[in-house]
């Protein structure tokens, strides 16, 4: 069935091609980019309508351990008997995903449904009446290609729940997600999800390496028409052309190409309680390129209460979610393997103008909850019926350093965190009160520094930091250099905030700068002195009244 942007109404342009398509009366037009952001204008002049659950209780009260037994067949695969090394499976409603996702596929300039079809998933045993899936769709797709061997498959982009994907490279775990857009993230106030609510895929050629997918987003204040090229490889490439439209009143928070990632413990911030786990996250730190070519590193909390930091970006390079570190031995977990684990950056096409980064921390117990999420923030909001029109690219890479492009600079290793400590008379150690924090750097200009260079550090802090001790010392063991600093968190209800970086005797940059914060402690809740007892009366207290 031949259909185009079904099943809202079709007007202008939209419907002249359908008829061409289907009266043979002009030339068709391939399906485009443009021809989405029509269509999403149109929709943010509309009334945001809430997505309606069509789940029976068998799927709306099903439980993660059930859904999860839900899988796709691997002959119930889109393109399955064709000879393009995509795949396309789908994931069935269930739980959450209480209402349907139509997908399309783009075949030349037809546009077709792939319809739903329970045939295409495996229930593994769940007693599930061919009744209750009779009107159900599916919830989201993911990608499969020949990744890591030509002769079989490998799930390499998932897209599921509101506006989230995942993209993996050649021998990467999933980590951390993307999303299409952030609306009031991190208030006080409740967020606002935009979600995905159509997609197009445009079916590869026997030669092609790379997928395009078109996607449609709504919520109640933003719309939104996305063009993604996904390349898959060493490190995954995906290509991002999104045109924003907002609706009604204007969010407060306005989150562009957003990053949501986990941060539990590591060795910047150890564990609340032992654990054979030197480290447990996805990302371990927010790296910001800016304008100026200076390069920012922030290390990541899991903070004791929600944490919003905010960075100048204007006319940004570039900014992620990495996980420095890729020993085994920093994460020594064989079952989730977080070294395995890509960082995500994103790099933006064109100027996008003035804005900053945004970084929100949340606290998190355990590692089974986001608790973090970068994006852009323009400064100026696009008026109703202007699009926002970003384009941009997100490396999915294990090579870190490559982000750098070979540029002669050095970049921080990791952050150490222990008690502060100073050398007695006799030579033993003794923790002075402060805290140590120790940040190893390396990179290409440090390496190539002769023997005997002198090294010095341009430190600084906020008035809620003292800084108490500074040392640097080469650390020949990575053919780096470690800077040591004790210091103090003088005013604790607010956030200390340290910013350091290396310079040669010439009083030349050599390292990225090391931004840390020491979040703020929750102010203890001041508990009322209990009242007096009541004197003894002689007659009995009345009953409670019943419930």
């Amino acid at each position: 069935m031949l259909t185009i942007f079904a099943p809202v109404r079709r007007t202008g342009l939209l419907l002249a091609t359908l008829a061409g398509l289907l009266l043979g009366a002009a030339p068709a037009r391939a399906f485009s980019l443009d021809d989405l952001t029509t269509h999403a204008l149109a929709l943010a002049a509309k009334p945001y309508q809430e997505p309606q659950s069509n789940l029976p209780p068998a799927f709306s009260q099903m439980q993660f351990d059930d859904y999860i037994r839900i899988q796709p067949r691997p002959e119930g695969f889109a393109w399955a008997q064709d000879a393009t090394p995509f795949k396309l499976g789908f994931y069935h409603q269930g739980m959450q995903f209480s209402s349907p996702v139509p997908i399309h596929e783009l075949v030349g300039d037809a546009v077709q449904d792939l319809p739903y079809d329970p045939s295409r998933f495996n229930f593994n045993g769940l007693a599930i009446d061919a009744e209750a899936t009779r009107n159900l769709g599916y919830a989201g797709f993911r990608v499969l290609y020949p990744l890591n061997r030509p002769d079989k498959s490998d799930e390499v982009m998932s897209l599921l729940g509101a506006s989230y994907f995942r993209v993996i490279g050649k021998g990467q775990v999933y980590g951390l997600s993307g999303r299409g857009l952030a609306i009031d993230t991190g208030l006080a106030e409740p967020e606002e999800f935009p979600r995905f609510r159509e997609f197009w895929v445009r079916r590869p050629a026997p030669q092609d390496r790379q997928l395009v997918i078109y996607a449609l987003l709504d919520s109640p204040r933003a719309t939104g028409a996305y063009e993604f090229t996904l390349t898959p490889g060493d490190d995954s490439l995906l290509d991002v052309r999104a045109r924003i439209f907002l609706r009604g009143a204007a969010p407060k928070v306005l989150g562009v190409a957003p990053l949501t990632s986990m941060f539990l413990f590591g060795p910047s911030q150890h564990a609340a309680t032992p654990n054979f786990r030197p480290a447990i996250h996805d990302s371990n730190g927010l790296a910001i390129h800016a304008a100026n070519g200076e390069w920012l590193w922030r290390p990541l909390n899991n903070p004791p209460q929600v944490v919003t930091s905010h960075f100048r970006a204007d006319s940004l390079q570039g900014f992620g979610l990495l996980q420095r570190g890729r020993e085994f031995s920093r994460f020594e977990d064989l079952k989730d393997r977080y070294d395995l684990r890509p960082s995500a950056w994103i790099e933006p096409r064109g100027d996008w103008g003035p804005g900053s980064v945004t970084l929100l921390e949340l606290p998190t117990p355990d590692e089974t909850n986001d608790n973090i999420a970068a994006f852009w923030q323009p400064d100026v909001l696009p008026a109703p019926g202007t699009p926002l029109a970003l384009d941009y690219r997100i490396h999915w890479t294990r090579d870190e350093a490559a982000l750098f492009g070979g540029g002669d600079i050095a970049w921080v290793r990791q952050t150490l965190r222990a008690a502060g400590e100073r050398y007695q008379p006799n030579l033993v150690r003794q923790t002075d009160g402060s805290l140590a924090l120790i940040v190893d750097f390396e990179g290409p200009s440090l390496a190539r520094l002769p023997a005997g260079t002198a090294v010095t550090a341009s430190v600084s802090g906020n008035a809620a930091v003292r800084i108490v001790g500074t040392t640097v010392q080469a650390n020949p063991a990575i053919r780096g250099w470690r800077l040591t600093l004790r210091v103090q968190h003088a005013d604790p209800a607010q956030a200390g905030e340290l910013r350091a970086a290396l310079a040669g005797p010439d009083g030349r940059t050599l390292t990225e700068t090391w931004s840390y914060q020491l979040p703020p402690q929750p102010v203890p809740r001041q508990v009322p002195a209990p009242a007096a007892a009541p004197e003894p009366s002689a007659a009995p207290a009345a009953a409670p009244a019943q419930q």
